[in-house]
């Protein structure tokens, strides 16, 4: 099943998107992630994320995401998670 997880950072985080970067992208190369990549503004600054999720069902994405060491972190001011079927 594929879920697409889109979240925002907290106003004001970007240094602790920077500091937990490293770890977010091995986390990313570790799991089930089918695409991924960030949110940008319309400086080309990063301001989210949004991740494409293979998993068995929305429980494992809900687990898959409250693991992420972005969440651990404190960096978004909201997640959302939503079943997305792939058409291209």
């Amino acid at each position: 099943m594929l879920i697409a997880l889109i979240a925002h950072d907290k106003p004001g985080a970007l240094q602790i998107r920077k500091d937990t970067r490293d770890a977010h992208l091995e986390y990313l190369k570790a799991t089930n992630v089918s695409q991924a990549g960030p949110l940008l503004d319309n400086e080309g600054g990063m301001i989210g994320s949004l991740i494409v999720l293979d998993v068995a069902d929305m429980a494992a994405a809900k687990e898959w995401a409250a693991n992420d060491p972005y969440a651990k972190a404190g960096l978004f001011e909201n997640v959302t998670l939503t079943a997305w079927k792939k058409v291209i």
